[in-house]
């Protein structure tokens, strides 16, 4: 049993590696200020600490094992009209939070990192050997990040693992996405299923891809999860370790929505509109890297098996609140 800091363990992703933590015996404090998290999201029997994650200064201790890095601010359009937010939040947070680290004598983190580094991607599925260029504050904040666990690693001997990823879904348990507001297409999907939403928009129907419409890799967030916990046990003294974490596939727009009608037997209305700027056609992730060094592999890529727990918590949230 160890114990271990989970900062923005409120949040969707987090929320469901506390779970996982917790589950495999360990003690996990959750740090989260609430800002974009939600108390209800962190699981009965960890302990919860509101703040910001520059407060973990005063909550680490040498006896923790390690920290699970989830806090960050993550919408893209956001970034670009308030950068200032992102790079105060997420890269000074985090130097904050490696400060306090050592300062504790504490040695291993996994970071929460994003395929939004790679900006437009050279070539598909994207390996961690392509080029970085993010296209906007998020992914660049993401990145400098990266680069500042890079430095810890080679002059203090931090031990640490970047996990990029691109799209999240799915549900485990009570854990599922309750974004407010909502961006992401599979729960923006079901909201139409739901009637909470009158129709789906679909951005661009003339991509060069099968159906024309923008192909993305979706994770189940229980296997994101599991690759949190490997990450954590391999990690190494001195080493930055950074990995992809994908199905290796895809899934279209319009692949998504048909899932969606097939699982939960409503109909799911469309709307085409107009591309928006600086979207790929596809956006897929080598997980060859994950395979290799962690010995991880979704065991959950089926789209409709990550869409049906992502309607079963969807349903239950719904009908919780009357």
């Amino acid at each position: 049993m160890s114990d271990y800091l989970v900062t923005g363990g409120a949040g969707y992703v987090g929320g469901v590696v506390v779970a996982h933590l917790l589950e495999a015996g360990h003690r996990v404090t959750v740090l989260d200020d609430l800002s974009t998290g939600f108390r209800a999201g962190v699981p009965d029997g960890a302990d919860f600490i509101e703040g910001r994650v520059q407060d973990a200064a005063r909550l680490l201790r040498p006896g923790f094992e390690g920290v699970f890095h989830f806090a960050a601010y993550s919408q893209v359009g956001e970034s670009v009209a308030d950068p200032e937010k992102y790079w105060t939040n997420n890269v000074g947070g985090t130097m904050a939070l490696l400060a306090a680290m050592r300062s504790a004598g504490v040695d291993k983190l996994v970071f929460s990192s994003t395929a939004a580094t790679y900006g437009e991607p050279v070539s598909t599925p994207i390996t961690e050997t392509d080029p970085t260029a993010p296209t906007n504050p998020y992914g660049a904040s993401k990145l400098a990040v990266d680069q500042m666990i890079s430095g810890h690693c080679a002059a203090y001997g931090l031990g640490a693992a970047s996990l990029r990823y691109f799209n999240v879904a799915g549900a485990y348990g009570d854990c599922g996405e309750r974004h407010d507001p909502e961006s992401h297409l599979i729960p923006l999907v079901l909201q139409v299923a739901l009637g909470t939403r009158a129709a789906i928009s679909v951005y661009g129907d003339d991509y060069p891809t099968p159906d024309g419409t923008c192909v993305r890799d979706y994770i189940h967030v229980a296997d994101l999860a599991e690759a949190h916990l490997l990450a954590m046990d391999r990690i190494a003294t001195g080493e930055h370790l950074i990995c992809n974490l994908g199905n290796g596939n895809g899934f279209s727009v319009r692949e998504v929505v048909e899932t969606v009608r097939k699982v939960t037997g409503h109909p799911v209305p469309e709307v085409v509109a107009a591309r928006r700027p600086g979207d790929p056609a596809v956006l897929v992730a080598s997980a060859d890297a994950a395979r290799e060094r962690l010995g991880w592999s979704p065991s959950r890529a089926d789209l409709a098996g990550i869409v049906a727990d992502a309607w079963e918590f969807a349903q239950a949230r719904a009908a919780a609140r009357g």
